[in-house]
């Protein structure tokens, strides 16, 4: 993932040549998780969660701060370095697309309905039976279900997840270890935030001022 390519598609490969090898097709994009780690590391609430699921980003909020990269277990909020006020990127589930009732474009343009798009109780109960209709196709597991207190992308597998790039998470929700950190050091956080907002507002600042130069208007011309 990066600043140009939100979601991207990863060919991961499994197993040996001496045991047979294949190659499995992993997307990964932004996991909107139920309780958000990026959100809760936000000092200024430049991420923050829909109520109908989506993890969204507000670009003039944002201080640059990239407390979000450093909090999100899946490494998904991405930096753009080019930019010297600097900012965030990651897969917003197209909720432009959503507001029209539309499905996601990467869930409308997949030919073969590998990717989904639903409501999380429903896709689970689906996910699910698939498993126990099909035990051989699949692991006993969908990742996302309780991983991080939840996600709202959600995998099948029929190899176990971490040989498919996915990180081993543990249950609890990522946001109670970061506001723990975050409450135990309070002037800390509110000062490092004052200061990266006050840079970004002065280089917003000067980045304005910055005007081209106006070429006198001649007489001739105003007349003309």
């Amino acid at each position: 993932l990066d600043c140009n390519s939100l979601s991207i598609v990863n060919s991961q490969f499994i197993g040996n040549d001496a045991d047979g090898s294949e190659t499995l097709s992993v997307k990964r994009q932004c996991m909107h998780c139920l309780h958000p780690a990026c959100v809760s590391a936000c000092t200024v609430g430049a991420l923050y969660k829909t109520p109908e699921g989506p993890v969204l980003y507000d670009e003039d909020r944002c201080i640059g701060c990239r407390y979000c990269q450093y909090a999100c277990p899946f490494g998904v909020p991405t930096y753009e370095w080019c930019n010297p006020t600097g900012l965030i990127h990651k897969c917003e589930l197209c909720v432009g697309r959503l507001e029209q009732g539309q499905q996601p474009a990467c869930v409308a343009a997949c030919p073969t309905g590998a990717i989904i798009f639903g409501e999380r109780k429903k896709l689970l109960r689906r996910a699910h039976v698939l498993i126990e209709e099909y035990p051989d196709r699949y692991v006993d597991h969908v990742y996302g279900e309780f991983e991080v207190g939840g996600t709202s992308v959600l995998y099948l597998s029929p190899v176990p997840f971490e040989e498919l790039g996915l990180p081993t998470l543990g249950t609890q929700p990522i946001p109670h270890y970061a506001e723990t950190v975050m409450e135990s050091t309070p002037a800390i956080a509110v000062s490092v935030a004052a200061v990266a907002s006050g840079l970004h507002w002065i280089t917003k600042r000067r980045s304005l001022n910055v005007s081209p130069p106006v070429e006198p208007i001649s007489v001739e011309e105003e007349t003309a």
